[in-house]
């Protein structure tokens, strides 16, 4: 074998590559950005918890008791209930992870020498928060309760007994059942990896083919060419989202607390945001395999950033945000939000409107970017 012809193809490999800018950029940002981006937004350690605290006893004690959660850093107060309903309502929109609940006779149990027990209620459709909420607080509260009993029983010479007990109690997901927190986020993902990527391939491989040269030349205007190319891609997206939704009932036994139709009506902006993104790509590449990088490059933040595998309140504020930027950010509230907590349309108007201002946005991107590249 002469070794010198497979260095010669080699070094026309390396030309050709360093001809292909976008994919010579993909192969230097790629592992950069995923570095640095995941590195430091990744993170199991579950702290800023959203905290609701229904104060029935409006004390000084009372109020004291949750200043030392905030403090923690564990928890962050974002409401006062004002009753049950309030909490049921925080925690089934998704406002709050975590409800505390501290009884009406809180202060005056105390000071006459009573055990008195504070209710801690968590979202268990995030089984991810529900250990570090508890474990937190049960130290907390047992620190509490161990100074207030050294100092009284060395003042009156009390019998042991404990001062402050815990209750926590989980709801939506009492057993904490990894596959019902697992199965509703796959249909974001799946429906995201699936849009994306087939959206921006059917563009590509009709450049390549030279067939969307014809249709454009075709008296077919550039928005109905357009709606005709993402139509069988919702079809597609709806069957999916289906299919999961069944098999996850009957093979994983996940329930569906809420309502379907308004699943259905809240998922079309979703799919919609991700056709356009693969529309946008599309008029990026000029291949397929650059379509399909391009892809990847895109879902895989999703998937990490989105709260889908790593809890979102872990995340530093700065991935957050872009975080929030990502359709299947919302999507995944949503999702969660009807099927496993029953929310309804009050609970999910902010997502709804967030879902619809991306939507806006890459379908101005994707429309502009697409006429010069008809032009």
């Amino acid at each position: 074998m002469n070794l010198s012809r497979p260095l010669v193809i080699a070094l026309k490999e390396l030309r050709q590559l360093r001809r292909d800018r976008l994919t010579m950029a993909m192969m230097i940002a790629l592992p950069i950005i995923q570095l640095l981006l995941f590195g430091y937004a990744i993170n199991n350690d579950v702290r800023h918890i959203p905290t609701v605290i229904y104060d029935q006893d409006r004390s000084a004690s009372s109020r004291d008791l949750a200043q030392s959660l905030r403090a923690t850093g564990f928890y962050d107060l974002v409401g006062q209930a004002e009753s049950y309903a309030d909490v049921d309502r925080a925690l089934r929109s998704s406002t709050a992870k975590v409800a505390v609940i501290i009884p009406t006779s809180f202060e005056r149990d105390l000071v006459r020498h009573h055990p008195t027990t504070v209710r801690l209620v968590l979202d268990g459709s995030d089984p991810q928060t529900v250990a570090s909420a508890t474990n937190t607080a049960a130290s907390l509260i047992a620190a509490r309760s161990g100074r207030l009993l050294i100092e009284r029983m060395a003042a009156s010479g009390l019998a042991p007994y404990e001062p402050i007990r815990l209750e926590p109690s989980t709801w939506y997901n009492p057993d904490l059942r990894t596959a019902i927190y697992i199965v509703p986020g796959l249909v974001g993902v799946i429906l995201t990896m699936t849009m994306v990527m087939l959206t921006a391939m059917a563009i590509a491989r009709e450049r390549e083919r030279g067939t969307l040269e014809q249709l454009i030349v075709s008296p077919v205007k550039s928005v109905e060419l357009i709606i005709g190319k993402i139509l069988p891609f919702i079809v597609i997206g709806y069957l999916q989202m289906t299919l999961i939704l069944l098999l996850g009932r009957f093979v994983f036994d996940v329930p569906v607390v809420g309502s379907l139709p308004l699943l259905y009506l809240l998922s079309l902006l979703f799919i919609a945001a991700n056709l356009a993104l693969g529309l946008f790509f599309s008029t990026l590449a000029q291949t397929q395999q650059q379509a399909m990088q391009m892809s990847f490059f895109f879902i895989l933040p999703n998937i990490l950033l989105s709260g889908f595998m790593f809890p979102f309140e872990a995340m530093p504020q700065p991935a957050q945000w872009i975080a929030e930027a990502l359709p299947l950010t919302h999507f995944l509230r949503v999702v969660r939000g009807i099927v496993l907590r029953g929310a309804g349309l009050d609970d999910l108007t902010q997502e709804a409107w967030q879902m619809a201002a991306i939507l806006g946005v890459l379908v101005l991107l994707a429309s502009l970017r697409f006429r010069k590249k008809l032009g």
